[in-house]
Order: structure tokens, then sequence, then C-alpha cells
């Protein structure tokens, strides 16, 4: 006869364990303490087997009988129940293990493995650890598109739309290290493609007058401040680096002798090494640079510690010091002024002006017969480009660019 909830309810304990049999294997067993447990007999590979199938009234009754169902199935496709139990027990323990915080550790470890700048491992780490307090303890294969929304609203509230749009890029990341790596199998935020507020893209403030850009350089020559500034602002004219790329660099990677600076590919977006030809006019700050932090490893060291770089923000404040709002200039702006400049004189190949910026070809196919660094026009571009600030600098007759003079030939026929 089949059991019923009340006679499970009242089973009283005896002094040794007793069975209360519902059939079909399945039976409560009270213990003398007064435990009720679940058990399921079988026979599995001709041996007697038990397998328990939890505690009475967490598990009731009918939940009892749908484990019992459940476990005649495995029985009936010629597999032991009580292995698939204990199975399925690791794999959630796995599963708890294998939280969104473990997971970002270890791609973080691999970033820096991989020799991703020191910049780089920074801002990972600062994004992922907005999202640690809501997701750092949840096993990443059961975080749902709704709960990461939830950790990118609360970014998206402040303002915060570019940091928020960066912070679903990353966690994707570190979704897509745990699917490489068997520990989850989608990648949630690509749900969530559209649904944060997209970011004004603004580019960033740079001076294109030719005769503006000569009160800037003018105005660079008069800064009171740091020395290392002033010299980190007129290698910026020069060389037009990423700022961060300058303000990082090291004495080793200067060549004075042979004039060229290797930028190791760790610092660089692409992760490609770079050289830059050094003009005269470079090498000349360089060298009385060299009088003051020659000594150290840094070519800009922190005026707290030589230890660390000048901050990101010491170029762009400068600026400002020199009466140039973040509307009017910035430290990246100089690759801006370049490109425009070094376009327009029609002097030089663009692919040389783009190896220079080192931007990378985005057409795969021109990429694979563009791999040439343009090396010896190059050299002569940079010099020809510090020539032409310094006549900008002085403020002296503006040089008649090439194109303008050949527009002005075809307008005369």
């Amino acid at each position: 006869m089949s059991l019923t909830d009340a006679q499970c309810r009242n089973a009283k304990p005896g002094p040794s364990p007793s069975k209360i049999s519902d059939g079909g294997g399945l039976f409560l067993l009270v213990q003398p303490t007064g435990g009720r447990l679940w058990r399921l007999a079988y026979r599995f590979g001709g041996k007697q087997k038990s397998l328990a199938l939890g505690i009475y009234p967490q598990v009731s009754l009918l939940e009892a009988r749908v484990k019992r169902d459940d476990a005649k199935r495995v029985l009936a496709a010629g597999a032991d129940p009580g292995v698939k139990q204990r199975l399925d027990k690791l794999a959630r323990q796995a599963v708890a293990a294998n939280t969104f915080a473990l997971l970002a550790d270890e791609f973080i470890a691999k970033q820096t493995r991989e020799g991703r700048s020191e910049r780089t491992i920074e801002k990972t780490t600062w994004l992922l650890g907005i999202a640690r307090p809501m997701l750092g303890q949840r096993p990443i294969a059961e975080i749902t598109a709704a709960e990461i929304l939830t950790v990118l609203r609360k970014v998206e509230v402040r303002g915060r739309l570019e940091s928020a749009r960066r912070l679903r890029g990353t966690i994707g990341c570190v979704f897509r290290y745990a699917i490489a790596t068997a520990r989850a199998e989608n990648d949630p935020t690509l749900a969530l493609r559209g649904a944060l507020t997209s970011p004004t893209v603004t580019p960033r403030a740079a001076i294109t007058e030719r005769q503006a850009f000569g009160a800037l350089l003018r105005a660079i020559d008069s800064f009171d401040g740091q020395p290392t500034t002033r010299a980190a602002l007129k290698l910026m004219a020069f060389l037009f680096p990423r700022p961060g790329e300058l303000r990082v660099a090291e004495w080793s990677e200067f060549d004075l002798q042979a004039a060229i600076w290797t930028v190791p590919e760790s610092r660089m977006k692409m992760r490609r090494p770079h050289r830059v030809p050094l003009p005269a006019q470079a090498i000349a700050v360089l060298k009385e640079l060299h009088r003051v932090t020659g000594a150290g490893r840094l070519v800009f060291p922190s005026i707290r510690t030589v230890l660390r770089p000048i901050s990101e923000n010491t170029l762009n404040g400068a600026l400002r010091r020199l009466g140039y709002s973040q509307d009017e200039a910035t430290a990246h702006g100089f690759r801006a002024t370049a490109s425009t400049f070094l376009n327009e004189c029609g002097r030089w190949n663009p692919d040389a002006i783009e190896r220079a910026l080192a931007h990378v070809e985005s057409n795969s196919v021109r990429r694979a017969y563009a791999r040439g660094e343009h090396w010896d026009e190059r050299v002569k571009m940079m010099a020809w480009w510090a020539e032409y600030l310094d006549v900008l600098r002085e403020g002296g007759e503006v040089v008649t660019f090439v194109r303008a003079e050949q527009n002005a030939a075809k307008a005369n026929r």
C-alpha cells in the first residue's frame, strides 16, 4: 500500500531504525533520533544498493516519488543512479566553485602573462572591480544577462556611459575566457547589445590652424613648470606619439647616435614594436633632458618618486596652465595636428604617415601587402616636420604646401 503524507508526518521513532514502504523500492527510513530519510532500494550489476533521496519534510512525498521515477529511468538506460547522483553533485560543486571573481582573476593573470601593458591591466582590474560586489561570488555559469544589466545600469545612471560600455565588453571577455576553459557555455553580454545608452563620441581637441599651432609651440617654450613636462610637450609636437607611449618611456629605448626611439610592443596599442626616427631637434631636447633625468630609468619620472612616470594628466594639465581649455588642445591632439598637416602638404605617402602614427591598416588584404615601415621616407618626413615646426614657432612665413601649389597651377590652366 502506498504511503500518505499523514503517515509520513506521524511516523514515530523506535529503538532501532524502521522502514515504511511506499512502493517501487521507495521507503521512508525512520531513525531512533526522529530523523526521517527517503531511500530507494534498487539492484545494479547483481548487487543490492540504496540511494538517498533527501530528508522529509524538506523533500515531500510527491517529490520523493518524482526522484524515484527519475532514478528508475536511469536504471532503465543501463546506468547506476547512485553513480550519477555522485557525479551530479561533483558537477554542482564545480559550478559553485567557478565564481565570476575566480574567472576574473584568472583572466587578469592571463593578460599579465601575455605581456599586456600595466595600464591595460589596471583598467581591466578597475572595471571588473565594479562588477565584483554583485557578481563576484556567483557561479559564472549561472549568471544571467539581467544580472549583468543591473550592474551596468548602476554605472550608466551616474552618467558614466563610456565606462558602462567598456564594462560590458570586459565582462564579456571574462565569459569568453570561461567558455574557452569549459566553465561556461554562453556569453550573456551578447544579449545586451543595444541595451545601453551610446556615449557621444567627442574627438580629442586639436589645433589644425597653422598660426594657432605656432602660438602653442611658443607657449610651450615659455612654460615655467617642470622642465620634464616642457620637454615632454616639445617631444609630443616633434614626434606625435600617443601620450601613454611617451610618458612611460625609458632611456634604454633611445639610441641618440642612430637617431631612433624604439617603443616596445608592450606599450603599443596594437601590440607591435614601433620605431620612431628622431629629428635633430628632438635629439637636442633629449640630450638636454638627459642631464636632468638620465641617471634614472625613466625619461619622465614623477616629481614624487623616480620609480614612477609622470601621471596621465600631467600633459593635459600643463596645457590648461598655458591657457588652453580641453576644447582647444589636448596631449593626444598633437597626433591629429601632425596627421592633418602632413596629409595636407602633399609631400608624403599617406602610408608613410599612417605608419608614423603607428596605425594599422583595417583592411586585412591591404595590410598583407603593406608590411613595410616606409623607413627612409619617414626619416625625411620627420626631419621636414621638425623644420616646419621651427618655422611655425618663429612665426615666420608659412611654407606653401605642395598640394596648394598644385591646385593653384590647375586653376591657372
